[in-house]
């Protein structure tokens, strides 16, 4: 069954096949140009989650040699032989921390935690790049 619009000349209003090619055209070209920015938007917004998650792990440190003195924090962290072990101490400091380390932090960044907390000074934090300076 045929419609008719108003005129009454059983015409169908639709869309011609070079119109919907050329919509499809606009927003693939838009789209190219706008991939770029979205992947770089993608890393450096992994990049900055890594160093907001390696400066959590930095206070988290202070808070625990804060929590159980100088001495006896230094004495139990040296006993500890693997970043997971030192990571157990300090995952109570950490806010919606995971039980392993390695899922901490986001994919393609690692920290190493210090074998010595004698002196205190920033994790080393490194990524798909190398070491990253926060």
């Amino acid at each position: 069954m045929s419609r008719t619009d108003r005129r009454g000349t059983g015409r169908r209003r639709a869309f011609s096949l070079v119109e919907v090619l050329a919509a499809v055209a606009i927003i693939g070209v838009i789209t190219f140009l706008a991939l770029p920015n979205i992947i770089t938007v993608k890393q450096d917004s992994e990049t900055n989650l890594a160093i907001a998650r390696a400066e959590a792990v930095n206070i988290a440190l202070v808070n625990y040699i804060q929590s159980y003195g100088r001495t006896n924090a230094t004495s139990t962290w040296g006993t500890q032989t693997s970043d997971q072990a030192r990571y157990s101490l300090l995952a109570s400091y950490l806010a919606f921390a995971p039980a392993n380390v390695g899922d901490y932090m986001p994919s393609g960044y690692t920290i190493t935690l210090p074998s010595s907390i004698a002196t205190i000074s920033k994790v080393p934090l490194s990524g798909p790049g190398g070491t990253i300076h926060y």
